[in-house]
């Protein structure tokens, strides 16, 4: 198995640990329809099942409107560095599976 640098490869907690949401990607002409929101779903239902109250992502910008308009909450953004001096910008983002607030880094949904 190879592990990649940043990834902890132990199995998670549901009574501790989020349920970690890995990239996933929709090809440009099949986005808007939906399919991103469904894969999403999905995954948050599977975690639930396993008996997670929350699930965290690493967005993308590109990514974040979505994750943001399903419930997820923003942490502080971070970039990382790759060859040639070329850097993305991610943000990391976290939801509770249960109904209750996330709270992070941002307000709670006013009434």
């Amino acid at each position: 198995m190879v592990i990649q640098p940043g990834r902890r490869p132990a199995l998670l907690d549901p009574a501790r640990d989020a349920a970690r949401i890995r990239a996933f990607f929709v090809r440009p002409d099949w986005a808007r329809k939906g399919i991103g929101r469904a894969m999403l779903a999905r995954c948050e239902a599977e975690a639930r099942g396993a008996g997670f109250t929350s699930a965290e992502l690493v967005a993308t910008v590109a990514g974040r409107e979505l994750y943001g308009s399903l419930g997820y909450a923003a942490d502080e953004p971070f970039e990382h560095r790759l060859a040639h001096d070329v850097a993305i910008k991610f943000i990391p983002m976290r939801k509770r599976l249960d109904g209750r607030y996330a709270g992070i880094a941002a307000s709670p949904p006013a009434p």
